[in-house]
């Protein structure tokens, strides 16, 4: 399934919307991305607004060491000015929706981190900087390879190997195990329903 489109002319995220035929009730995704251009984010607000419940990411509470990852894409946005924002959830989020947020909070995503070997956790607090500066003056395109012109996303087995990378598996599974676990419990308590449930990842 595609849900980020990467090509020579910019990104796109697929709004995918499921259900199953014998209940009401339908989980609509919104593939997110940390910095994109403003009308991307009215977009989304602009969709939102017509959901019942919002199941939003966003790690509750800060932490230096988060701080510091996310300056690879805190940096863009100021020295490019105009052509892209950060995410902003005040900016996104519609009044008047219930936004529901199951993500972890700063001190449990860094302990996560922490188990990650020591040399892998110091390694990427130290390169997170220098990757912002570069998408900073040079832009995201800066971090693509050349063969994701010609294809929409990475090969099979490039996929696969980054599932299984171990920083990916901090940042993400216990993330994804509390998101799941908050839709499962949404469908066994109104699944009945005709409702909108926006999922905002």
């Amino acid at each position: 399934m595609q849900i980020i489109e990467v090509t020579g002319l910019g990104v796109r995220s697929a709004v995918i919307t499921m259900r199953r035929s014998e209940t009401p009730l339908k989980f609509v995704l919104f593939p997110m991305v940390h910095v994109a251009a403003p009308s991307f984010y009215a977009q989304v607000r602009r969709r939102l607004a017509e959901c019942d419940v919002i199941v939003a990411e966003g790690v509750r509470g800060k932490s230096r060491q988060l701080g510091v990852l996310t300056l690879a894409y805190r940096f863009a946005p100021r020295w490019r000015r105009g052509d892209l924002v950060e995410q902003q959830e005040a900016s996104l989020l519609p009044a008047g929706v219930p936004v529901v947020n199951p993500d972890v909070t700063a001190a449990e995503a860094v302990a996560d981190l922490k188990t990650l070997p020591t040399w892998m956790y110091v390694l990427l607090l130290g390169a997170a900087p220098v990757m912002g500066l570069v998408f900073a003056i040079r832009g995201p395109r800066a971090f693509l390879d050349d063969d994701l012109e010609l294809e929409d996303l990475p090969k099979t087995h490039r996929a696969e190997s980054l599932a299984e990378h171990p920083v990916l598996d901090v940042l993400t599974s216990r993330r994804d195990q509390l998101l799941l676990d908050t839709l499962d419990k949404i469908y066994a308590e109104r699944g009945t329903e005709p409702i909108t449930v926006a999922v905002l990842y």
